[in-house]
């Protein structure tokens, strides 16, 4: 009997010995140094394992002022259920994402679960965390190669996203940029018990951050020079523009040579001092007419001309209040837009939100996200560039249509859309004169929900029947061309989308595009993975071909795993 014990345990310990060894191999595969936070399930995520996100149009809402320019989108609605839909129509398309998320500061400023989360709340800092990962997944999908995002942020959740980001299931610490800190005030408040507080934070990381110049990726762009004003042409030098710079420097170069001047006058190097320039640049400035030499014995200056610096200037990590406004710009931009009335607590000021533009992309076509839109900072900005270098880039913004903050007016409706509205259409400001419209075009969505409990016929035939729009938002085709209950089609200035619901209308759909010039994406309802590649082989150099709603369900498959 005892025997059969001790053959019992020795089996028992035999096995946990094995299953200690197991976990000691697992635990060595896991990364050693991260952020762990307790996670919190979320009811707007939960909720997609049985809806499917789309999106509805509001067609009251449509502002068209030029047929031939891009259409700006607004999506109402949680910014999870937006971006879900957005990893299916722009996985791969976005050139910079700027967000302002919840500084989660406990004063009414994050909701999770329908509720303010509390300054004393234990998993306060759990929660937010749970919040922005999933999210900010979401938009990593959306971004191009040589994409970039900027987080803005203060001390409250900085350490964490920061860590967040550095995850390497997210962007990992190698496509970490730069911390850029951001002066939002200038005042200094002496009640305050340590320090005044006059900054928040800008993380900045790239998709892929471009690590040497033959490597693709993300790359900074340079911002606007603010002294060009400086540059004066008094004696019509025909290169234009130019600015009188000193010869000498204060670093210590290794050259030591003398100069002497139309008038005689012998100069040494300086003392406590350098030359700036070598013996045989100075001989090509002097053939280049470039010296200004001076009058006695003063040193030489020499012209840098405009056409060669109005590139721009590198930018530095921490953005003045001077050259990238402040919180008081913000407000005052939005109290012009609204009569002077104040409507939301320090809106960014379009000044700062145009400079990360510029330093993320030069792409004058690109895309910009923001998907804690607010009030609208981040479209106004984009319509301002436009205006300014005639450039066609394209906004998408999310924002949901909470009472913003018990003031009565729900971020959406009343605010974002309103400021966007007028600064399209023109408005009149606080002291009553007319302020010109920037011009643009808007599709206004709010997120809706196809029910999708299982994978049935009927579920995706309800799926595909709700998917017109998001086929639509996808191809950037608006414009309905054919319209009748066996297949639609649409177009923008230079493409076409047609969605077929029945497979029996593939010859009429065929005989209708025969004489369109131009491509086509073409959706055909199956309920399985039919590409009816065969039924388009004789004009497979127009079409791109996709089933519906399975190219849908592909992506919400890897979502909502």
């Amino acid at each position: 009997m005892n025997e059969k014990i001790d053959t019992h345990r020795n089996l028992i310990k035999n096995h946990l010995l094995k299953e200690i060894e197991r976990l000691k191999r697992e635990l060595k595969k896991k990364k050693k140094y991260g952020l762990v936070w307790e996670e919190k399930p979320e009811e707007v995520v939960e909720m997609c394992k049985e809806k499917l996100p789309v999106l509805k149009e509001i067609k009251n809402k449509e502002i068209i002022t030029d047929k031939n320019k891009p259409v700006n989108l607004l999506i109402e609605g949680d910014n999870y259920h937006a971006l879900s839909v957005l990893n299916y129509t722009h996985a791969k398309k976005v050139d910079v994402i700027y967000i302002d998320p919840p500084y989660n500061t406990g004063n009414k400023d994050f909701i999770f679960n329908d509720h303010y989360v509390d300054k004393e709340d234990a998993y306060r800092h759990s929660k937010w965390l749970a919040f922005m990962a999933k999210r900010l997944q979401l938009a990593k999908n959306l971004l191009k190669d040589t994409g970039v995002i900027f987080i803005s942020i203060d001390d409250n959740e900085m350490a964490q996203l920061k860590l967040l980001m550095d995850n390497p299931d997210l962007f990992g610490e190698n496509n970490f940029v730069s911390t850029l800190i951001w002066e939002k005030v200038r005042i200094r408040k002496n009640s305050a018990l340590y320090f005044t507080s006059n900054y928040d934070f800008i993380l900045c990381v790239a998709r892929k951050k471009k690590q040497n110049e033959k490597d693709s990726g993300w790359t900074r762009e340079l911002i606007d020079r603010e002294d060009t004003g400086n540059y004066k042409n008094p004696d019509n030098d025909p290169n234009g523009p130019w600015l009188a710079t000193s010869i000498t420097a204060n670093h210590f170069y290794d050259v030591d040579y003398k100069i002497t001047k139309p008038n005689g006058v012998v100069l040494s190097k300086p003392k406590n001092a350098s030359w700036r320039y070598s013996w045989g640049t100075l001989q090509e400035f002097i053939k280049q007419n470039r010296i200004i030499w001076g009058k006695g014995n003063s040193y030489p200056k020499v012209k840098r001309y405009l056409k060669d610096v109005k590139e721009g200037l590198v930018p530095k990590s921490i953005f003045d209040f001077f050259t990238f406004g402040g919180n008081p710009d913000g407000a005052n931009e939005l109290k012009e837009l609204f009569g002077g009335n104040k409507v939301f607590e320090n809106p960014k000021p379009t000044k700062l939100i145009k400079s990360l533009i510029k330093i993320g992309t030069k792409n004058k076509k690109s895309v910009i996200l923001d998907f804690f839109a607010g009030t609208g900072t981040t479209a106004h900005s984009v319509l301002q560039l436009n205006k300014e270098d005639g450039g066609n880039r394209q906004f998408i913004l999310c924002t949901d249509n909470q009472d913003n903050n018990g003031g009565g007016l729900k971020i959406a409706e009343d605010i974002c859309y309103p400021r966007i509205k007028k600064v399209i259409d023109g408005y009149k400001n606080s002291k009553g004169e007319k302020v010109e419209g920037l011009g643009g075009n808007l599709k206004y969505f709010k997120t809706d929900f196809v029910n999708y409990d299982e994978p049935t016929d009927r579920n995706k035939i309800k799926l595909t029947e709700q998917a017109t729009e998001m086929l639509c938002v996808k191809e950037g085709t608006f414009k309905s061309l054919i319209d009748n209950k066996r297949f639609k089609i649409f177009k923008n200035s230079n493409h076409y989308t047609g969605i077929i619901w029945d497979q029996a209308a593939i010859p009429a759909f065929k005989k209708a595009i025969k004489n369109i010039k131009g491509k086509f994406s073409v959706y055909i309802f199956s309920l399985g993975d039919e590409t009816f590649d065969d039924e388009f082989k004789d004009v497979k150099q127009k079409v791109q071909l996709s089933p519906i709603p399975e190219a849908i369900l592909r992506v919400h498959r890897r979502i909502f795993k």
